[in-house]
Parts: structure tokens; sequence; C-alpha cells
């Protein structure tokens, strides 16, 4: 029984991909049966991060549903979003906040530091409330094992935050791919230019006084406790406010974050991981590092993933670029091709829906719920010009035995290459449904609806091979992975990455 399970996890997961037909293959049952909300009820959400990137979240739920509370522990970091909602009851932790309001709250979003994404979420599910949790869902795939573990259990609706997994050029690839367009797929590079904050740092700045707004015990959380440091004197980094923990920077270390993959790699490896149904992989090696530190992840990277054959599909490896400064050269790409993002005219990194200069009106304006994500479309305006910004190195390209096809960081402006071949391109018939937005596919699915696109059922498995990539950088030499026993096993000192530690007073489950 718990191969079945575990198969399940792996490949049945990653086969429907998060993009349900309209029949919903049966996987999850009608939400309406166990008397969740009609679709036109509001839901009360509650948000446990309302500063940064918690900010958006809230933002794209709060057009159609009611916001009714709000945590964060740094006063200072959600005032923007506090002045928003100055009616609405606010905590510093989330437990007391899903004491007192629980009776109120459908649904929360938990937008915070990777090491309390599981923590944080599985509260509130075994309490009975619907998650929307930030990617890369969590840090360890211990935690991802009971995440969707909860999910199931308590019978909520869940969605990770890789909106890629919503675009319209995700399915598109997918279903070219499956058309055989490129013929097999045997090889995927997907790169991009974070990290944009510190890492490989090798001191950690002495202690400086904590925030008055800041409750530092809090945001550890279940993380080893270690004095506060704003990085004081000396430290190389200012643009993000001179904190060395802090708001973006946490990403680039080990307690705390995930690298550049636990950043990026949820949205520039959804379309591979949807349309190449992958699993487990046999084999997950770091081949390239550069400015390493025993605390953060380097500076740049290179890991190779190796999948075996997965149904009619052949062996495939993926390639993941961190730390690039422009797109990878890649053997057998036509000279002046342009890569995953296209170049622009105007604006800075975009979200889910940004996309070429040149681009339709209608697709350039996003939805409140969610981006929909840039569609391809042949146009000279997208072919190189003077005028144009340097291209965002972000992206990913498919090598087939017959073709090759490429899209951008959310799986946006898919298109084959030579792009060419899309003057006249038409695409395949559709087999998946489309999203209505990444916010409203999770809000519809609270409502009774087909289960959103990246529930924890197809996200956990996809992190989980994510995962062993960022455990892959904390070791030397290749490591192989058992799924069903989840442990790897032709290297024991890397066990240890599979689950976190938790410090006295705090629990997971």
């Amino acid at each position: 029984m718990a191969f079945d399970i575990t198969r399940r996890h792996f490949f049945y997961g990653s086969l429907l991909a998060g993009a349900v037909p309209a029949g919903g293959f049966g996987s999850t049952p009608s939400l309406k049966a166990l008397g969740y909300k009609s679709p036109n009820e509001k839901l009360n959400i509650a948000s446990i991060g309302a500063g940064g990137k918690a900010a958006s979240d809230i933002r794209g739920c709060a057009p159609t549903e009611n916001i009714v509370a709000l945590c964060d522990v740094d006063d200072k970091q959600a005032a923007a979003i506090y002045k928003d909602y100055e009616k609405v009851p606010k905590y510093k932790d989330f437990r007391k906040m899903l004491d007192k309001e629980g009776g109120n709250i459908d649904a929360v979003i938990v937008t915070i530091p990777d090491h309390m994404h599981a923590t944080a979420s599985i509260h509130c599910m075994e309490r009975g409330k619907h998650v929307y949790t930030q990617k890369p869902l969590v840090r360890t795939i211990k935690e991802a094992r009971l995440m969707v573990e909860a999910a199931n259990k308590y019978k909520v609706a869940t969605q990770m935050g890789n909106q890629g997994y919503s675009n319209e050029g995700t399915r598109q690839c997918a279903e070219m791919i499956w058309a055989g367009e490129i013929g097999d797929v045997k090889e995927v590079h997907a790169w991009t230019d974070r990290p944009i904050w510190p890492q490989g740092l090798t001191k950690i700045p002495a202690p400086t006084p904590v925030p008055s707004t800041l409750d530092w015990d809090l945001w550890l959380g279940i993380a080893n406790a270690r004095e506060y440091t704003s990085g004081g004197e000396g430290y190389p980094e200012k643009r993000f406010g001179g904190n060395f923990y802090q708001h973006f920077n946490w990403r680039g270390f080990y307690d705390f974050g995930c690298g550049a993959l636990g950043d990026m790699a949820c949205h520039i490896l959804g379309a591979p991981n949807m349309a190449l149904k992958l699993g487990a992989p046999s084999s997950v090696e770091c081949i390239k590092k550069e400015g390493t530190s025993d605390f953060q992840f380097p500076k740049a990277s290179t890991i190779k993933f190796t999948f075996p054959a997965r149904g009619t599909m052949a062996p495939v490896t993926i390639y993941w670029y961190d730390g690039l400064m422009e797109q990878p050269k890649i053997e057998g790409v036509p000279a002046g091709e342009y890569l995953g993002d296209l170049p622009r005219i105007g604006g800075g990194r975009g979200g889910a829906g940004r996309g070429a200069a040149g681009a339709p009106a209608a697709a350039a304006a996003a939805p409140a719920s969610g981006a929909i994500g840039q569609v391809f479309h042949w146009n000279d305006a997208y072919l190189p010009t003077a005028e144009r910004q340097k291209v965002t190195p972000d992206g990913s390209l498919f090598v087939g035995t017959k073709g090759m096809i490429t899209t951008g960081t959310y799986g946006e402006q898919t298109r084959l290459l030579p792009v060419e071949k899309m003057r006249d391109y038409k695409y395949p018939s559709q087999l998946l449904t489309r999203s209505p937005g990444h916010y409203r596919d999770w809000i519809r699915a609270c409502k009774g609806g087909d289960p959103a696109c990246s529930n924890f059922n197809v996200a956990a498995p996809f992190v989980e091979w994510m995962l062993l990539g960022v455990i892959a950088l904390r070791v030397e030499g290749k490591i192989e992975y058992d799924p069903i026993k989840m442990r790897i096993t032709n290297h024991a000192e890397a066990n240890q990455y599979l689950a976190p530690a938790v410090r006295k007073g705090w629990s997971i489950a």
C-alpha cells in the first residue's frame, strides 16, 4: 500500500499537472457536498504575512472576497496593508489569530519565509481552513509530505503560489509537446538571474538591537535561536534596507529559504513539470557552484536532474542554472534567437503577465484575480530592435529529437524555435482546461469547484523533486533518492536535510 500511495504522489499527481479537465479526473469530490460556500458567497480570508509579497496576494483576493484578519511579525513591513484595512483585527502570532478569529475565517493566505510555511499552513488546515501557500510551498521534503497529508485529511482547498501554472502558455507548451511537435524531449535547460539578494557570505555580522516593530522570536519560529543583526558596519549589501536576515535576504540562508531554486524554480520549471509529467528523478547533482558558504547557498550554481522514462515519455535530463548575468549559450540554438523571456520596451521585472512589447492590448491587461500570462502571437514587433531593453535571463528551453520550444519565466510566450516557425503556426487542439487566474482558481475551489491547478496533490510532488536540488547544493557528488522510503540511498549525510529542525515550543503538525 505504501508503494501505491507514493507512486500516485509522484506520477499521478504530476500527470494531472494541475490542469484539471472538465470532468476533474475524479481525483477530488465536489466540495459542495461537504457544505462549502456557494460561488456567489464571499469567502472570509485571513493572511499570515502582510508585507512584501503577502500584500500582492491579499490584493489579488480582495476584489471579490472579504479580508477579515491580518497577521505579521513586523509592523513596519505590514504598515501599508494595515492602513488599507484599518478596522481588520491584527496579530503578530498566527496561532493567536486562529484561536481568536477562527470562527470567522474560511481561508488563509500564507506568505512568510519558507521555513514557516508548513507550520502555519498545517495549523490552518487542522482547523478546516483552506490555504493558499506561497512557493516553494515548504523548505524540506518531509514538510511537503505533511502538507499534502493534511490537505487530504482535512478536505480543504489548497493552492501553491506558482502563478505560472495558471498561464495559457504553460498549457500550450504541454499540448505542443504531447502532440509531438518537437519529438521526444531529451533535455530541458532552465535558468535565472537570481539570486539578486546576498548569497555566499562567509561571516555573520555582530548582533544589533531588534527593531521595536519586530517580534524576532516569532520571526524565527521553528528555526534554531540566534541573535538578530541588521548587518551593521561593513555589511556589503544595502539595497534591501541594510537587513541581514529579513525581507528578501532570508531566501539565501539554509535555515530559512531555498536559495534561487526556491524563489524561481517553481515558476520556471512549472512548464517542464507539467509538459513532461515529471516524477521522482533517478539522480540529482550540483555540477558547478561558485561562492560557497557554511550558512548560505552559493552565489551561482548549475544542477543536473536525471529522470527515467515515464510511460511513453523518454528519459530526460534537466539542467538548472542560477546566478546568470545573461542568457545561457546552448548548443544547437540558432544564432540571434531569444530564449525564454522576450526583450521588452519599458518597465522592469513584472509578474506573470509581463511580456514583450507589441503584445495585443487584451493580453497585456492581467485580471485582478490573477495574471493569465502573455501568449505569443506572430508580430514583427517581437523581433529584435535596437530600442529594446536587454532581455532578462530567465526562462526554459525544451530540446527534442525534432525541434525546440522555449518559454518565459512563468510559462508565458511559449514558441517554437526558430521563431520563424510561428509565422503561420496553428496550436494543437486543447486537451487541458484553462484557468480563470491563480487566485480565482483557488477561490473557486474553496467554494466547491474543481481542485485548483497547483493544489497540494500536484504541488507537493513537484516541490519534492525540486528540493532534491536544494539538498544537492549542500553535499558533494550525485545523490540518488528512493521516494517510497523518502530516503537518499547513496549519501547518508544528505538525509539530515530531508526534514527541518524544530526548536522547543514549536511544532509543525
